[in-house]
């Protein structure tokens, strides 16, 4: 599977699981929501706070599986390098990630307040590796 494949695949899918790694060398994982950006790095909204960020401020790189709502079935795997925009550069990021998942927020002044309050930052994953290339 190429990177474009896999992009295609998380424009339309949106749930999947983050691995990051710990100080000890261990895996970390956590359940996410994924986007793709315009320019396409795969894009998660996390809290500075959350053991996620603080594992990728050490080790800027994770992997993420993605699948369908139905679980079983196809399902695409990229891994990468990651960035991590804090706000305020993050906001319009965090807009931009909201619409694509989710379309128009009834509220976008809420939406921004909300944003703030629980200090979110926007991971953007470069895909340096995409998988499978058969059905899982």
């Amino acid at each position: 599977m190429d990177a474009d494949a896999a992009r295609a695949f998380l424009r339309a899918n949106h749930r999947a699981v983050m691995a990051t790694t710990r100080a000890d060398g261990t895996t970390q994982m956590s359940p996410i929501t994924v986007g793709v950006d315009g320019e396409g790095r795969v894009t998660v909204s996390s809290r500075e706070t959350a053991y996620k960020v603080r594992h990728l401020r050490a080790l800027p790189y994770a992997a993420i599986c993605a699948f369908t709502e139905g679980f079983f079935g196809e399902w695409v795997q990229v891994e990468g390098p990651v960035e991590i925009v804090a706000l305020p550069e993050a906001m319009e990021m965090l807009v931009e990630y909201y619409r694509a998942i989710s379309g128009e927020h009834p509220d976008w002044d809420d939406y921004r307040a909300a944003m703030e309050r629980d200090q979110r930052v926007m991971l953007r994953l470069s895909i340096e590796r995409a998988g499978p290339n058969v059905q899982g």
